[in-house]
């Protein structure tokens, strides 16, 4: 949804891309892969000229923001004009579901002990992030965990299933109104209860 919730914001701003001529496409040059950081190579991209702004994830912003490169316009995560318009989600089939739920328990568990792990102690993403980062973003991750652990909850709610489907009527990319348990598993509830 990362180019639909742009146009989305830029439409709620009263920016039409083609009236105003926004350009909305890749990063030019980029080399995409297995371990590549959308948000770091656009942060690179910002500092070398090849784009005027990026639409993407903490990491990518807080580079930005700290090479004097770039300046921080939306946090689609604290802006309350644009509530839910990024969302971390496991996303999973019904089939999957249906057929392993231990599997998709298993799953919501892990997610719920790792979000209860960095907020007892927000240093163990530091040396995760050493084996999975190179250096500069490995120094950043516990930092930008610190910010973002008001956030760490595993349940979704209705209000933003609904404001996630209104979004989506926005955007044109949704066919029907589906309920909020035909998204959100909510056999799965009590595990991110306690």
């Amino acid at each position: 949804m990362g180019r639909h919730g742009l146009t989305q914001l830029l439409s709620a701003a009263g920016i039409d891309p083609e009236r105003d001529n926004v350009q909305i496409g890749p990063i030019p040059g980029a080399v995409h892969g297995a371990g590549m950081s959308f948000g770091v190579m656009a942060a690179q991209a910002l500092a070398e000229g090849r784009i005027d702004g990026f639409w993407a994830n903490g990491m990518g912003a807080e580079l930005a923001v700290r090479r004097g490169v770039g300046t921080v316009v939306v946090d689609a995560r604290r802006d309350t004009a644009v509530p839910d318009y990024t969302m971390p989600v496991i996303v999973a089939a019904d089939r999957l579901i249906e057929s392993a739920p231990d599997t998709a328990a298993a799953a919501v568990r892990a997610i719920v002990k790792v979000q209860q792990a960095l907020k007892a102690n927000v240093d163990l993403a530091h040396d995760i992030g050493r084996r999975l980062f190179p250096e500069t973003e490995a120094g950043l991750i516990a930092e930008l965990i610190r910010r973002d652990l008001p956030y760490y909850d595993a349940a979704i709610s209705r209000a933003a299933i609904d404001r996630m489907i209104r979004f989506s009527n926005a955007a044109g990319v949704l066919k029907r109104q589906p309920a909020y348990e035909e998204i959100v598993a909510t056999r799965f509830e009590p595990l991110w209860r306690g």
